[in-house]
């Protein structure tokens, strides 16, 4: 959705591991100065992974290249990481600076993460080499994996046919709201969430009837890039996502863990931002770091089939290529697409990322024109081994496919196919006469569809459902609430 000012214009039974850090700082002898410093921190922690973070700190002469050797002691392997070319051989891995983040000036510092498998034994590193100058360093055990939280109440999914089923076969229509936060206030500096996530701000969503809320995250944030606050990012920015996945499973909610914005730069047509960071929504997802990012999360959540995952929430390559077959084929495989400046993670990567993982959640892929087009979703949908895909739309009453003739011509066929979820839908008049069509034909066939958003901003702009967090709602958000109580009463 296209945020309001403020954020920016355009617009997880629990976690299988307890986030926690282990800080590796240099030792050197007492007056000396050391030639680097390293702090190394394990960010996230899974049955069989682990993701890390790597910050260096050059205090010899200014370098115009760097390299960062350690060893793993327990055969831990490096699969992939970012801000660094990584490699390993044997029990040595090496990190290589990029193109743009080679010079380390006297005092200057660079940051880089990864993901790696480890089993039986994570211990950190005991040297770290910069240059083939050795840091010796004091290092602290990683902190074990833990067994998961107790489960809430929200129910495992899978895909049966065309319908979201649970594991006792019974249809699960997936209806609730956006609770919009995650995917901005970390990137600006402000925070975690935008107002409050605590159980009575989940109770307040869960009373107007809703059994889904849909949360959009920044994966620079949650893979802990150096551009976002320590405190709002890496360990401290998964441990908040797992918090509030628990507290929404624990209502009965079942969660849609959304990628809302990501890394690149693009000024082209109907740009959002000029930032190459994750500041706004982009046409498409990056292969910089947006497979890490799915990697990471559903590594951390595959142990939970409740959770499902929202691979990239408005798509809009169609508005950057000059044909609507390139925007397909950049929709699905990526890689170098007309009219935008990075490479490009296709939906396909995305799903291989997830699935690489053994992660087996229910898996949500919007379409063309910020997802509101999915007349060639069936044609170019990615393959998905476990057959856990879901199509995703979005309509607002600004959108083009606003009527049910579109929704029958280009909706119907895919709903027919595969489970159809409107993860957002939405109006900007503070009134609810188009989401109450939307609803209708969406109800008329079975399927799912989200509020956007549950957040406290001004309805015409946001467009916002409520006006406090104990629930009470909008001129618009009294449509959403009134029809989610007459059909879940």
């Amino acid at each position: 959705m296209r945020h309001p000012p403020r954020s920016g214009l355009l617009l997880v039974a629990a976690a299988v591991a307890l986030v926690g850090t282990a800080v590796a700082p240099v030792v050197t002898a007492q007056g000396a100065t050391p030639a680097c410093s390293v702090e190394y921190s394990v960010t996230s922690q899974w049955d069989t992974g682990f993701q890390a973070a790597v910050k260096i700190t050059n205090n010899t002469a200014a370098m115009s290249s760097w390299s960062l050797g350690f060893d793993f002691a327990n055969g831990q392997r490096v699969s992939q990481g970012w801000n660094a070319k990584w490699s390993q051989s044997g029990t040595t891995v090496t990190a290589a600076n990029e193109s743009y983040n080679g010079s380390l000036a006297t005092g200057g510092s660079v940051s880089a993460g990864f993901l790696a498998s480890w089993s039986g034994t994570n211990a950190v590193p005991t040297s770290f080499r910069l240059n083939g100058t050795t840091c010796n360093v004091d290092t602290e055990p990683s902190p074990p994996p833990t067994e998961p939280p107790a489960g809430g109440t929200a129910p495992a999914l899978h895909v049966s046919g065309n319908k979201l089923v649970d594991a006792d076969g019974r249809n699960r229509r997936l209806l609730g709201v956006n609770r919009s936060g995650g995917e901005f206030m970390c990137v600006q500096g402000r925070g975690l969430w935008d107002g409050p996530v605590d159980d009575a701000a989940l109770k307040a969503i869960a009373d107007w009837k809703a059994n889904t809320v849909r949360i959009p995250l920044n994966e620079e944030c949650w893979l802990g890039l150096p551009n976002i606050k320590p405190e709002y990012a890496g360990a401290n920015y998964i441990g908040a996502v797992k918090d509030l996945v628990t507290k929404a499973e624990a209502h009965g909610l079942t969660p849609i863990l959304d990628l809302h914005w990501t890394y690149g730069q693009y000024t082209g047509n109907s740009a959002g931002c000029s930032d190459v960071h994750a500041t706004c929504q982009k046409p498409m997802p990056d292969m910089q770091y947006t497979p890490s990012f799915w990697s990471s999360v559903a590594s951390t959540f595959k142990a939970d089939p409740a959770v499902v995952f929202d691979l990239f929430n408005e798509p809009y390559p169609d508005r950057a290529t000059s044909t609507t077959a390139q925007a397909w084929q950049c929709w699905k495989d990526g890689g170098t697409c007309p009219g935008i400046g990075y490479q490009v993670a296709g939906m396909q990567d995305l799903v291989d990322a997830v699935r690489g993982t053994g992660a087996k959640n229910v898996v949500m892929a919007g379409g063309l024109a910020y997802s509101n087009d999915l007349g060639q979703w069936l044609t170019y949908k990615p393959t998905d081994p476990t057959g856990n895909l879901v199509a995703a739309y979005h309509v607002y009453n600004f959108n083009a496919c606003t009527n049910e003739s579109c929704w029958n011509s280009t909706l119907a066929p895919v709903a027919a196919q595969v489970p159809l979820v409107a993860g957002e839908i939405g109006e900007n008049t503070c009134s609810h006469s188009f989401v109450d069509q939307v609803m209708k034909w969406f109800d008329d066939r079975g399927l799912s569809y989200l509020g956007w958003t549950w957040n406290t901003w001004d309805c015409s702009s946001g467009p916002s459902l409520i006006s406090n967090y104990d629930g009470t709602p909008t001129s618009y958000g009294i449509g959403l609430r009134d029809h989610l109580r007459a059909i879940n009463p």
